[in-house]
C-alpha cells in the first residue's frame, strides 16, 4: 500500500459550498477506489494525504493534478505503508489556518524557503495525524 501528501494553492478563495462539493466528490471517488485520507484547507492552500493501492492512488493523483480549482501542486512526500494511518476516513476534512497548524512541533510552514528539504519533512504524516487527533474534523 502507498501514501502521498501534496500541497497546492487554490485558484481562488473557496466558499463553503465549493468546499462541500469537493468533499462530497472526494468521498464518493475515494470509496469507489478504496482510498482513505485527509484534506486540510485554509487561507487558499490545500494539504492532502491519500493512502491506498498504488494504481488507484496514481489514478486519483493524476486526476487531482488536472483539477483547475488549484495550481502549483507540490508532492511533499510519498512512500509505502503496511497499514493505513486514516483507515476509517474516506476523506477527513478541516478548514483551518496556519496558526492552528503551527501549534504542532512537526509543522513546517510552506512559506519557509526550502521547506520541502527541511529536516522535519519525514514527519509530514506525523503532523497530519497529530492534527487529526487533536481537532474535530468532518469524516
Amino acid at each position: 500500500m502507498k501514501y502521498l501528501v501534496y500541497i497546492s494553492t487554490a485558484s481562488h478563495l473557496l466558499n463553503e459550498d465549493e468546499l462541500l462539493e469537493i468533499l462530497q466528490t472526494s468521498r464518493k471517488n475515494n470509496e469507489e477506489n478504496n482510498l482513505t485520507g485527509m484534506l486540510l484547507y485554509g487561507e487558499g492552500v490545500f494539504i492532502q494525504v491519500l493512502e491506498g493501492e498504488e494504481d488507484a492512488l496514481a489514478k486519483t493523483y493524476h486526476s487531482i493534478e488536472r483539477d483547475d480549482r488549484h495550481r502549483s501542486i507540490l508532492k511533499m512526500t510519498e512512500g509505502t505503508i503496511t497499514e493505513r494511518n486514516f483507515p476509517d476516513w474516506r476523506m477527513g476534512f478541516k478548514s483551518t489556518n496556519a496558526d492552528d497548524l503551527a501549534t504542532f512541533d512537526t509543522y513546517i510552514n510552506p512559506r519557509t524557503p526550502g521547506f520541502l528539504g527541511h529536516e522535519k519533512s519525514n514527519a509530514v504524516i506525523g503532523m497530519l495525524k497529530t492534527f487529526a487527533n487533536n481537532n474535530r474534523m468532518s469524516v
